[in-house]
């Protein structure tokens, strides 16, 4: 009977202190090579978007710089992370990535350094956002590029949109109006 206790204990506090991490507890790198902490985006909403440049859906870039140069500035910001998971879409240098998000598609908003959404080398931000354990909202697998996470002004995980809804679908807008 102690030992039930004791465990249903720890997995309690477990639970209690992985319900109360925030995307500000996390460090990246930026596409520059420079470590920031999302708390640097307190009291703003977060899209983050994992992103490719050789896939179907990096006509994305369009919607996405339009939604950051409409609603971007003090209440939200879209984070990008390229990543070369599926079908190596992404198979270019921080650098190259970067020149042509520019070049192409005129890409203002944070791009930050390429890293991995899945698999056992799965980033420490990937992690959170797909486990429910960790993020208390729900668990979700990174199924292809251009997966949105939705993050509220409280660094909590609100929302998941798959690559098929667009940056500009109605429920992301009225999300970020809300």
């Amino acid at each position: 009977m102690k030992n039930l206790l004791l465990g249903f204990l720890l997995i309690s506090t477990t639970l209690l202190f992985a319900q109360e991490k925030s995307i500000y507890d996390f460090k990246v790198e930026t596409i520059e090579g420079e470590l920031i902490s999302l708390s640097e985006f307190k009291g703003k909403k977060i899209m983050i978007v994992n992103t490719a440049s050789k896939c179907g859906f990096t006509p994305q870039y369009e919607q996405l710089q339009e939604l950051y140069e409409k609603y971007g500035g003090d209440d939200f910001v879209i984070l990008g992370f390229p990543s070369n998971d599926f079908m190596k879409q992404e198979p270019g240098t921080d650098e190259e990535i970067a020149v042509f998000c520019q070049k192409n598609y005129g890409v203002t908003f944070p791009m930050m350094s390429k890293i991995s959404v899945k698999g056992s080398e799965i980033a420490p931000l990937y992690e959170y956002l797909t486990n429910k354990n960790l993020n208390g909202h729900s668990d979700s697998k990174v199924k292809w590029n251009f997966q949105k996470y939705l993050i509220g002004k409280d660094g909590m995980l609100e929302e998941i949109y798959y690559s098929k809804t667009v940056p500009t679908d109605k429920a992301i807008i009225d999300w970020i109006e809300k």
